[in-house]
């Protein structure tokens, strides 16, 4: 099915003045019954689902990093040797603030179309000297043997569940959500619900310059979150942990919690009980609490540091001509 995103390709993604992009036709199937359930890349799904819909299932995240594919002359080459001036393309506002803060030697624009088009507009026409995509989508698509570069996520955190698939159902659908659990994968459902909490307590949309960085290592679910300016001049970023075992508070990076012991019994969930539109269908209640917790805490502090300036400031700059879509 297409998409707004996939019929407007003219434009930079903050500059359509429509919110679902990516998901509103599918969501509309979804109501008239035409279809019974619909998938996602999750980064395009909003914080925010229309009513009574929900997240059936995540399914196990692929590699959640950039990537970077270079013009065949510049083969050898990475982001940071390549010469000064070197065009770049990306979709993301994401992208472009780390881009321009982290590589001040390229210049970065624009690029639309779907991953096909995107590698025509950089082979055969000569329009820029690189593009900047999702590791994921790459791999999908079977062209790991044309990535130049895989950006490392300690310096190019990535967008909110990038590279995690998202189910999307009727929220009392019991039918299909019992069909869904077998692709639950449950440690990515915790990854993914801290991010989006984070992303949801910013208001900020699927376009921010919003990044994270989120891992579960013995029990401890840690989230990294990072807020740009559009120019990448100034960036607020830190990060929280949490241990899912032990009924404790979040910690510092610095401060990180190996406590022991059973995990909590599952708590009975009310129907309508949602985690930022994820459905908890067979997953532990407690871990569900606890990273949507972790999510909005992070975002707290962040903007504690100033975060709402910088996203109030992106806000308005892509109001700026702004495409109207006709219906």
């Amino acid at each position: 099915m297409n998409t707004t995103g996939d019929k407007i390709l003219n434009q930079p993604l903050p500059k359509i003045g429509e919110k679902s992009l990516f998901t509103k036709e599918l969501e509309e199937a979804l109501e008239r019954g035409d279809v019974d359930f619909v998938v996602h890349s999750l980064k395009d799904l909003p914080t925010t689902l229309p009513e009574k819909k929900t997240v059936g299932a995540i399914l196990k995240r692929e590699d959640p990093r950039d990537c970077v594919i270079l013009h065949d002359k510049h083969r050898h080459l990475t982001l940071e040797t390549l010469p000064r001036g070197s065009v770049i393309g990306t979709s993301s506002s994401r992208r472009t603030a780390q881009l321009s803060r982290l590589y001040p030697n390229v210049k970065v624009q624009s690029i639309r179309g779907n991953l096909n088009t995107r590698l025509e507009k950089l082979k055969d026409r000569n329009l820029y000297d690189g593009i900047v995509l999702a590791t994921a989508a790459v791999k999908r698509i079977g062209w790991t043997d044309q990535i130049s570069e895989v950006l490392n996520d300690d310096n190019v955190l990535y967008a909110v569940g990038q590279g995690a698939l998202a189910v999307e159902c009727r929220e009392q659908d019991e039918e299909v959500l019992s069909l869904l659990q077998p692709l639950i994968h449950h440690d990515t459902v915790l990854l993914i619900l801290a991010e989006r909490s984070f992303l949801k307590r910013l208001g900020g949309g699927c376009f921010a310059p919003v990044a994270v960085r989120s891992s579960i290592n013995d029990n401890i679910l840690s989230l990294h979150g990072q807020v740009c300016s559009t120019d990448g001049s100034e960036m607020i970023e830190d990060g929280l942990k949490c241990a899912l075992n032990e009924e404790k508070s979040e910690t510092t990076e610095n401060e990180v919690e190996n406590g022991s012991g059973e995990p909590p019994l599952k708590r009975v969930c009310k129907p309508q009980q949602l985690f930022c539109g994820i459905s908890p269908n067979s997953a532990n209640i407690t871990f569900l609490e606890k990273a949507e917790k972790l999510g909005v805490n992070l975002a707290d502090l962040l903007i504690e540091k100033g975060a709402l300036k910088l996203l109030n400031a992106a806000r308005e700059e892509a109001s700026k001509d702004v495409v109207k879509i006709q219906s």
